[in-house]
């Protein structure tokens, strides 16, 4: 850890524009660009000031960076972005994508992003990452030129995987299923925590109804009108600070969401495991098959239905010659076979032992997050509370000067 990025350079995206311009289709589209600043924090240490290099880059920028990631390190738990548009939000708050709120919540996110890889053991090392946060022209012909694309694996092909293989790996089928789960409590969590934010928003604009009576009571009462007065401020001011206080609530939010996106992360490390045993499954199926292809050829026997058995039958067997020819190829391709099926058992071992300490690092990480987050959301509800209690009591007190 002492060699990841994080501790040698300090990054921040700073601002979110929106801007106007043509996409690759030639039409005029509205986009949000944001603004990423980097200063190397060595020269800051040496008690100088460190020139602040900038660039802009598009949310898709930051898309195409995560899908880099997550094909060039399959075995690696990639940290997500933040949602593209809102979703489980209470329902005053906008869910434009354009909306400010957001934009700024969004911004706090690709930042909380590009912190995660930059300190990360592995991936923040990797140069694209770093051409990314420093070189603004000719990054996306970078990123392309490396060919990634090509190793990604096709949905289909995960798919058919998922069914297919024979002898799945315990601990990554049950990682799977814990993916599963984590991804519908939260889910479950951020609806009801929508359901209340609505009915509190609810029970605080209502106190703005107390402000008004008393406010309307007082300019008709001599003696009690100055606490009457002073009661109906206190309720005002109650009634307006539940828009901060809900959109304080919406990054406590956002940091559960965060770990709700985790959760594909954790199934796209399964799903690469399920691919390379499949792909493994496969070729020591063709290598046992080519062996009795050649067991079959060597004897002069055929012990399954084959239409090279029919043809022999149909058109006589083959020369000693052609025989010959054929078991030289079959003998090349089982030497290939072997090498290829020891190849697949290396690369396989190494991608669950690195996958298994990457998760293990993943754990603890949200472990730590996830009780940091809910014990801040518990402390702002006591407070809110507080608050509350606090403005009651001092309506009672200008009742009690009445």
């Amino acid at each position: 850890m002492e060699d990841c990025l994080a501790k040698k350079l300090e990054i921040t995206v700073s601002e979110a524009e929106k801007r106007t311009g043509r996409n690759a289709m030639n039409i005029q589209e509205t986009y949000t660009a944001y603004l990423i600043e980097t200063r190397a924090v060595e020269s800051q240490s040496e008690g100088q000031c460190a020139p602040v290099d900038s660039l802009w880059r598009r949310y898709s920028e930051f898309e195409l960076l995560r899908n880099y990631l997550s094909v060039t390190y399959p075995h690696i738990v990639v940290p997500p972005l933040p949602e593209k548009r809102a979703d489980f939000v209470w329902h005053k708050l906008s869910a434009d994508n354009m909306d400010p709120d957001f934009v700024e919540r969004r911004r706090i996110g690709l930042e909380n992003f590009l912190l995660r890889v930059a300190s990360h053991p592995v991936l923040c090392q990797d140069k694209i990452f770093y051409s990314f946060l420093t070189q603004e022209g000719g990054w996306k012909e970078m990123v392309n030129e490396t060919g990634f694309q090509l190793k990604a694996d096709s949905r289909l092909k995960a798919l058919n995987a998922t069914f297919r293989v024979k002898n799945p790996d315990k601990r990554f089928t049950e990682l799977k299923h814990y993916s599963d789960e984590l991804q519908s409590v939260i889910s479950h969590l951020l609806r009801v925590r929508a359901r209340v934010a609505d009915r509190l928003y609810g029970v605080y604009k209502v106190h703005g109804n107390y402000g008004r009576v008393f406010s309307e009571w007082s300019a008709i009462e001599k003696e009690m009108g100055d606490g009457l007065q002073s009661a109906g401020h206190h309720m005002d001011v109650y009634a307006a600070s539940i828009d901060d206080i809900l959109e304080e609530e919406e990054h406590y939010a956002d940091q559960l969401k965060e770990y709700l996106f985790y959760a594909e992360a954790l199934r796209a490390v399964c799903r690469k495991h399920e691919l390379m045993q499949y792909d493994l499954e496969m070729a020591a199926q063709d290598l046992t098959s080519k062996k009795q292809q050649c067991e079959e050829l060597a004897t002069g026997t055929v012990r399954t239905f084959s239409l090279k058995g029919m043809t022999s039958k149909l058109f006589g067997q083959e020369t000693p010659e052609q025989r010959e020819a054929k078991l030289k190829i079959l003998e090349e391709q089982i030497q290939e076979g072997e090498e290829q099926l020891k190849s697949k058992n290396l690369e396989g071992r190494d991608f669950v032992k690195n996958a298994w300490a990457d998760i293990e690092r993943f754990k603890e990480q949200k472990n730590h997050d996830l009780k940091e987050a809910l014990i801040s959301y518990a402390v702002m509800q006591i407070s809110m509370c507080k608050k509350g209690i606090q403005v009651w009591t001092n309506a009672k007190e200008c009742f009690s000067k009445m």
